[in-house]
């Protein structure tokens, strides 16, 4: 498994989702879902493939960080690098003058994401596995040697990590059978973005009943009467035993998020995702703490930095759901520590995806949750969002309202190369037909 890297190139892709308001919420009105799209080659042959998800405007800067991490991995073996994941990851987010422009957060984080999610994606490949397959099968020591522990050891020991997935081996086998049989459980946000209109709204809701959706999410934030409005037709829509979440995208300070919420506690969500700035840890604490006699939790996590950040919203009981994005943090290393910090702070974990890839991409964590951390379904589901997974050589495969485990070796990362040229900004045809 030497696979020497010889190459590695950066692609920026744009969908332009805005037209029809896919994707479109009380933040984000007018998104293009986007990556900057990475392919690793190796003197053998054999290639990685990764990305990070943008929403448009902006990939561009994502792409040239890309490029300067680049250096950080051509001439790597394989083998060299996930030998010492530790120390490769800590490379790649330490460099001594990189790190300035994080340390370990925003746009920098963003490529290291893009570029480590290659490599997973290839070392799995190697192997011959689906990433959630190369995980479950790893020895945990293993798989915590992975991990970069700086910074969260008073919430986490390299020894509490090991105990943990070491508790998690009984019954490993029986989890994993019950994934491929069933699959893991989603919801679907893909029928109440908050630029749909009511009757698109009504039929997206009617057609997901009938294929076996019982897990709503509803955009809100803009407007208070709309989202009341909006949210009472969703809940006759689905009914009063399905289940409804509600998103307000960081709209909100703390105080008009708990009165905004508290309007809508009515229709009984199960929890209010993002209502303030992603990096208000007390804030989001305040919030939970207000709305609990209503029993509403608080979701967050798709823009949260990195682990640090984690540790701290489960260290001030900030979130009741803890959401990781598998392309804002730095790629599966840490995610890896945050699925870990989330089982001993017993806090559930429901994945972010949607926009281009990131179903594709965090099914494979979710699934090594419950098979390798948490053993555990309870008050857990996977964000689903029906958008652009034709562009890939593995689109996810939803069955029933579950995610069925992927089978193809990888981490699903792969676009078609048609979508890649077509959709490549700005020279591809599609960007050519719209901006005549």
């Amino acid at each position: 498994m030497l696979h020497k890297i010889t190459a590695l190139t950066v692609r920026d892709v744009r969908f332009p989702t805005s037209l029809e308001q896919h994707g479109s919420d009380a933040m984000h009105t007018d998104p293009d879902y986007s990556v900057a799209y990475v392919v690793i080659d190796t003197d053998c042959g054999l290639k990685g493939f990764g990305f990070t998800f943008t929403l448009g405007k902006g990939t561009e800067i994502v792409v040239c960080a890309v490029e300067a991490v680049a250096a950080l991995v051509v001439g790597k073996s394989l083998q060299e690098i996930v030998s010492d994941f530790r120390g490769f990851y800590r490379l790649l987010t330490s460099d001594g003058q990189m790190r300035w422009l994080g340390p370990e957060k925003g746009v920098i984080q963003l490529a290291v994401a893009a570029v480590l999610n290659a490599v997973w994606d290839l070392w799995a490949r190697a192997e011959g596995k689906p990433l959630w397959k190369l995980l479950v099968d790893m020895d945990p020591k293993q798989i915590v040697s992975c991990i970069d522990f700086r910074y969260i050891t008073d919430a986490l020991t390299e020894e509490e990590a090991v105990d943990i997935l070491m508790e998690a081996q009984e019954g490993k086998q029986r989890r994993e059978d019950h994934m491929l049989e069933e699959g893991y459980p989603a919801y679907t946000t893909s029928c109440a973005w908050l630029g749909y209109s009511d009757q698109l709204l009504k039929q997206l809701c009617t057609d997901a009943l009938k294929s076996g959706w019982t897990t709503f999410k509803v955009k809100v934030g803009a407007d208070l009467e709309d989202d009341i409005r909006r949210c009472r037709l969703i809940r006759q829509m689905i009914g009063p035993d399905n289940t409804l979440m509600i998103d307000a995208n960081q709209r909100w300070d703390v105080a008009e998020a708990i009165s905004w919420v508290s309007s809508l506690a009515q229709f009984k969500p199960l929890w209010i995702e993002e209502p303030t700035s992603p990096d208000d840890i007390l804030g989001h604490a305040a919030i939970s703490k207000a709305l609990a006699p209503l029993g509403i939790g608080v979701a967050s996590g798709e823009q949260c930095h990195n682990r640090v950040m984690f540790k701290q919203f489960l260290q001030a009981s900030a979130l009741q759901f803890v959401q990781i994005d598998s392309c804002r943090l730095g790629s599966v290393n840490e995610n890896l520590a945050v699925l870990l910090m989330a089982h001993k702070f017993r806090v559930p974990v429901c994945p972010h995806a949607g926009g281009v890839g990131l179903c594709e991409l965090v099914q494979h964590l979710i699934l090594f949750d419950y098979i390798g951390v948490s053993a555990s379904l309870s008050n857990r589901v996977c964000e689903y969002v029906d958008h652009l997974h034709e562009h890939f050589t593995s689109p996810v495969v939803i069955h029933d309202a579950h995610y069925m485990p992927p089978k193809d070796p990888g981490y699903s990362c792969e676009m078609l190369e048609s979508s890649v040229q077509r959709h490549q900004y700005p020279e591809g045809d599609v960007w050519k037909l719209n901006t005549n």
